[in-house]
């Protein structure tokens, strides 16, 4: 127990492990269980409905903020600063968060879910690389006929290449038993595309299954989203470890879910909330669909992000694998000569972070 009375393993499990909604919070209900049973039956127009529908009927249930959850980063605020009473220091000084000082990481992703998205994928790979940005691209395994010179050519012009489960239909964690058969297949496929990182379809996520994933990190959990069919969030805007792997959480909201449920025509929401995390120096992770992108407005909004973004200066844009790597860096080294690029930040009596040089820090 912490001295305020505060168990933190307790703590951890109930906003990094979702335990604040229950144990049955990984279970998928009868209904939805039954729909994605149906689900390949179903024209793909009359699913992409019917998800729609369920979505909208979501969005007066939030058991957490939304689209900004603070309560976790406000929290971490606070223990640092008790810290640094406690310690009757001016200052608190740390490993800054990102490489060279950059107040944020912005990571950006793209679940591949059909033959069709694949087909469009190098269209937005383009896309992003004339702003100026990398992103990865995640591929359903066994859905459709894997483009492998497709795979190359991204890998070849910096972008990531990850996997979206092996098919996209809601049913991999049935049971634990069946996911642990899914899990087997996953690995090979990783391991043929060399691929280090993956996004579960539809982010159906149990973490105690999906220790048997042989992955470097995962990109399934969420901060905030009260859309999603597991809802819930982690509440966390910055990596962070669940067993064997990295989770790289998303924390912007999906790009379906701002233009098809909430008919956002301005990329105002994804804004708002990388200003949130601009404060909290944390990660701004988005999730962008090439299936869904092929629509103009959708594809309009996206872009309008991209051009807001690119006028920014103070975010590092990091591939997943690399956000990954130099978290999991970061949290082993002492010194910040154990990490190229790192550098000494600091917390002051007003909670806010600086960067100075710090000898202590770095011998």
């Amino acid at each position: 127990m912490t001295a305020a009375g505060l168990d933190l393993d307790t703590l951890l499990v109930n906003t990094l492990g979702e335990g604040q909604f229950g144990p049955e919070h990984w279970e998928l209900g009868t209904l939805k269980r039954l729909y994605y049973a149906v689900k390949p039956l179903i024209p793909r127009r009359l699913a992409v409905l019917l998800r729609r529908l369920y979505q909208k009927s979501m969005i007066p249930s939030v058991d957490l903020g939304w689209p900004v959850e603070p309560g976790y980063a406000r929290f971490l605020w606070e223990v640092a600063q008790q810290i640094r009473t406690m310690r009757r220091q001016p200052v608190l000084p740390f490993i800054h968060f990102w490489p060279d000082g950059r107040r944020f990481a912005f990571v950006i992703t793209h679940d591949v879910e059909t033959g069709e998205g694949q087909r469009l994928a190098r269209e937005l790979a383009e896309l992003d690389a004339s702003y100026g940005f990398r992103s990865s691209f995640n591929f359903v395994a066994e859905d459709y006929r894997l483009d492998l010179d497709l795979i190359e050519e991204l890998r070849e012009r910096g972008f990531e290449v990850g996997m979206h489960g092996v098919h996209h239909d809601g049913r991999a964690f049935g049971s634990r038993a069946k996911f642990l058969r899914q899990a087997e297949r996953i690995n090979r496929h990783l391991k043929r595309l060399n691929a280090v990182g993956l996004r579960t379809p539809l982010t159906h996520r149990n973490p105690e299954w999906m220790q048997a994933l042989d992955v470097e990190y995962d990109l399934s959990f969420f901060d905030t989203d009260p859309f999603e069919p597991l809802s819930g969030g982690t509440m966390s805007l910055w990596p962070f470890t669940i067993g064997r792997f990295l989770e790289l959480p998303y924390t912007l909201v999906q790009d379906y879910t701002a233009t098809a449920i909430l008919n956002e025509t301005t990329p105002r929401i994804w804004l708002q909330k990388v200003d949130f995390i601009n404060a909290y120096h944390g990660l701004a992770l988005v999730n962008a669909h090439p299936d869904y992108l092929k629509v103009g407005h959708t594809r309009r909004v996206y872009e309008s992000f991209l051009t807001a973004m690119r006028s920014r200066a103070d975010f590092w844009n990091a591939l997943p694998c690399e956000a990954a790597r130099w978290w999991r860096a970061r949290s082993s080294a002492s010194t910040l000569a154990q990490l190229p690029g790192a550098v000494a930040g600091v917390i002051g009596e007003d909670g806010r972070i600086s960067i100075e040089p710090l000898a202590a820090m770095a011998s």
